[in-house]
């Protein structure tokens, strides 16, 4: 197994006053050659909006994208006339495709809307658009490891166009759990989300990250109760 630690205080930083972000990976004026991405996982943003601020209407294209809610609600609007509230537990996907507009705005009066937002490459280009969102209870995902999407077609996770996937754990302190690969030869970007895990003998804390190659599985154990994201993504 190969490694390599991102450790949080490293990630890129933008302030806008509206908008407070961390780059996992470059993005906008944040450049790090030695950061263009891990695999086909191109951006993990680490957003913070104001209330009543956001995006406005703008394009992308040949982009999954992906937004999970940590904290508050975000309010999306697109081109095909799709329009909803993705709250805290909830998980959208976006197939740019061949092209779409979208807003992302924080309805609220007072709260600070917190999320992950993930751009994967697709395996086609100019795919029709489309958008899904789907609710994933943290009861259902306690001390285990939750696939919430995948380019695998499964009936009980969101899809995105790539052989890819997106899992959550959640653990206790103490518990150790197992990711296996979904495709042979990917990579897993593996992001603390909040605690604090070891992964064989690594230490990584809140918004620390690992990406791992040449493995077909890795065990994680919790060191205090923890949250964390696998992101599967095919190398190249």
């Amino acid at each position: 197994m190969k490694s390599i630690i991102y450790r949080a205080g490293d990630r890129g930083k933008s302030e806008l006053g509206w908008l407070h972000s961390n780059f996992s990976f470059s993005f906008a004026r944040y450049y790090d050659p030695a950061k263009m991405g891990f695999g086909l996982l191109r951006v993990l943003n680490d957003d913070y909006i104001e209330p009543e601020t956001g995006f406005g209407a703008h394009p992308h294209d040949n982009m999954e994208i992906i937004s999970i809610i940590l904290d508050g609600e975000l309010q999306h609007k697109d081109s095909m006339g799709t329009g909803s509230i993705i709250s805290k537990g909830e998980i959208q996907v976006m197939s740019a495709g061949s092209g779409i507009s979208h807003s992302e705005m924080n309805p609220s009066t007072d709260k600070i809307v917190n999320l992950l937002q993930l751009w994967i490459f697709p395996k086609e280009q100019n795919i029709k658009s489309r958008y899904d969102q789907d609710k994933f209870p943290l009861s259902e995902r306690k001390n285990v490891l939750k696939t919430v999407v995948s380019g695998f077609k499964n009936e009980n996770t969101l899809y995105i166009h790539q052989d890819a996937a997106i899992t959550l754990g959640n653990a206790d302190k103490g518990i150790e759990l197992t990711y296996g690969n979904i495709k042979p030869g990917n990579g897993y970007y593996l992001f603390v989300i909040n605690g604090k895990i070891n992964l064989s003998g690594e230490i990584l804390s809140t918004r620390d990250a690992i990406g791992i190659t040449d493995t077909n599985k890795f065990s994680v154990t919790a060191e205090e109760n923890s949250d964390f994201l696998i992101i599967e993504v095919p190398m190249n």
